[in-house]
C-alpha cells in the first residue's frame, strides 16, 4: 500500500490464474450433490466482440467468424442439457450474459439461449433477477425487444469516458452520438435498470474531465455506475503499446500532466456521486437512490453456487471452482473456444480444469467476498458456518484494524472510506500463499 492502492481486482477467490488442470476428471453429479442448490446463479459468456478494446483481458475474440458465432450458440445448449442431468434438483436466483459483448449475438441467437435457460436450465427469467452486458455499438432494438420479452430487467453498458480524447487513450474509437442513441434504445424498452461503466486512470485525464464524463452519465438517470480503475496488463492493447515504448513497468500507468493519479481521481468520482445521492456498494459500485429493490430470490456470492455456461465461464460449488482455461491472446482464445466446441455431452459432464478448495480456502473465500462489498463481514454468520470465528481464522484481519482500514458495526466488520480506497490491495493481500504461487507462475500479480 505504500506504493499504490492498485494492485488487482478481487471479483472472486481463487482469481482464475490460479486454476489448474484436475488430477483426474471430476465428474460435475456428485460436485453438484454436495452443494446447496436453492439459489444458485448461472453465468452464460459469449466471447465475442465487434472490436478488442485496447485495456481489456478479458477472455475474448473481435470479428469471429459466423459459423463459429452459430456453432457456439448450438454447443451451448448442447453444456445446458449435460448441467440439466448433473444438477437434478436446482432453483436460480440470478441470471447474466457477459462477456465479451453479448449482444453482438443476433436476436435470433439471443432468443435461442433465453429460451434454453428457460426450458432446459428451468429459469424463470420473469421472476429472477436478469442481467445482460452490451456495448453501445450493438445495442439495437430488436436485440433489446428479444431481451426485454424474455424478462432481462438490467442492461450494463460499457461507456468508460465520454471525452474522445480519453478513448483514443484506450484504444477504443466510439461516438458519443452512438451512445445516447444506445440508451435512448434501452430506456425505450423498459428495463428498469441501467448500469453505465465508466474507467478513470486513463492517460490525459484529470479530475475535472473525469466529473464531466460522471455528470454525461448522471444526465440519463442510471441505476448504477460502476467506476474502474484502468490496469495494463500484459496482452492487452495498451499493454503492448507500452512495452514497444519502452516502459519500464506497466503499472503505475502514466498519470496525467497534471499529476492526478487513480486514488485522487477515484475520491473525487466517489464523493461526487454521493452528492448525487449514490450509495457506495463496493470500490467500484454505486447504486441510486431511484433504483428498484431487488424483489427475486436472495442470492449470497459467499454461500450460493455459480453455473457457468460457455468458453471461459467459471463455475463455483463451496470445495470446487472450474472453468474452461483462460488466455488473452487472440490465437490462445481461438483454440480454447475451438475444443469447446469439439466436445460432447459426456465431457460437459465433468470438471477438468480448476482449483480445489479446501476449508481454509473456503474460509479465506467467504471473508474476501464478504469484506469487499457492503453490508460487509458478518462474523455471526461465518461463525455459523464455519464453528470458528474469522478473527482467529485470519489474523490479517486484525492488522486491517491497526491500519484503521475497517469499522465494526455489530457483528458486521466492513471497509470504511479508506478502506474502500485500498480494496485491490486488501484482496490481493488476503490471498493464500498456495494461490500467489500459482498466480506467479501464470504471471499474474496477486
Amino acid at each position: 500500500m505504500r506504493h499504490t492502492p492498485y494492485q488487482a481486482y478481487s471479483y472472486s477467490y481463487p482469481h482464475k490464474a490460479a486454476y489448474r488442470a484436475l488430477p483426474q476428471a471430476a465428474p460435475l453429479a456428485p460436485v453438484w450433490a454436495r452443494q446447496d442448490r436453492s439459489a444458485l446463479f448461472a453465468y452464460i459468456h459469449i466471447p465475442f466482440c465487434e472490436m478488442r478494446c485496447g485495456f481489456c483481458n478479458l477472455f475474448a475474440m473481435a470479428r469471429p467468424g459466423a459459423d463459429m458465432v452459430e456453432r457456439y450458440v448450438r454447443q451451448v445448449l448442447v453444456q445446458m442439457r449435460a448441467l440439466d442431468g448433473a444438477l437434478g434438483e436446482r432453483r436460480f436466483a440470478r441470471f447474466a450474459l457477459g462477456g465479451g459483448t453479448p449482444t453482438y449475438l443476433s436476436p435470433a441467437q439471443l432468443d435461442t439461449l433465453l429460451c434454453g435457460a428457460r426450458d432446459i436450465l428451468g429459469i424463470d427469467l420473469q421472476a429472477t433477477p436478469a442481467g445482460i452486458e452490451a456495448s453501445p455499438e450493438t445495442i439495437t432494438a430488436e436485440r433489446l425487444a428479444v431481451c426485454r420479452a424474455h424478462g432481462i430487467d438490467r442492461v450494463s453498458l460499457g461507456i468508460q469516458s465520454f471525452a474522445a480524447g480519453e478513448m483514443r487513450a484506450l484504444a477504443r474509437p466510439q461516438q458519443n452520438a452512438t451512445v445516447h442513441h444506445a440508451i435512448g434504445l434501452i430506456r425505450a424498452a423498459g428495463f428498469p435498470t441501467l448500469n453505465l461503466d465508466l474507467i478513470y486512470g486513463i492517460a490525459g485525464q484529470t479530475v475535472a474531465s473525469l466529473l464531466a464524463s460522471i455528470d454525461s452519465a448522471l444526465a440519463f438517470a442510471p441505476e448504477e455506475i460502476y467506476l474502474y480503475p484502468l490496469y495494463v496488463r500484459e496482452q492487452t492493447g495498451l499493454g503492448k503499446i507500452a512495452r514497444r515504448q519502452g516502459a519500464d513497468s506497466l503499472n503505475p500507468i502514466m498519470l496525467a500532466r497534471d499529476g492526478d493519479s487513480r486514488l485522487a481521481l477515484y475520491a473525487a468520482a466517489r464523493d461526487h456521486l454521493r452528492a448525487q445521492g449514490y450509495e457506495q456498494v463496493s470500490m467500484r459500485m454505486f447504486r441510486a437512490p431511484h433504483a428498484p429493490e431487488q424483489n427475486g430470490p436472495s442470492y449470497c456470492c459467499q454461500n450460493d453456487g455459480m453455473v457457468g455456461l460457455g468458453a471461459g465461464a467459471r463455475s463455483y460449488t463451496a470445495s470446487l471452482h472450474y472453468s474452461s482455461e483462460y488466455a488473452v491472446a487472440r490465437t490462445e482464445t481461438i483454440g480454447i473456444i475451438d475444443n469447446y466446441l469439439a466436445l460432447d455431452e459426456a465431457r460437459f459432464a465433468q470438471a477438468e480444469h480448476g482449483y480445489v478448495l479446501d476449508e481454509a480456502e473456503q474460509r479465506r473465500r467467504y471473508v474476501i467476498q464478504s469484506l469487499l462489498t457492503e453490508p460487509g463481514l458478518d462474523r455471526d454468520a461465518y461463525t455459523a458456518r464455519f464453528g470458528s470465528r474469522c478473527e482467529a481464522d485470519l489474523p490479517q484481519l486484525a492488522e486491517l484494524h491497526a491500519l484503521e482500514l475497517v469499522e465494526q458495526d455489530g457483528p458486521l466488520l466492513r471497509l470504511n472510506d479508506r478502506g474502500y480506497s485500498y480494496a485491490d490491495t486488501i484482496g490481493p493481500w488476503l490471498a493464500s500463499e498456495t494461490v500467489r504461487a500459482l498466480m506467479a507462475q501464470e504471471g499474474q500479480a496477486c
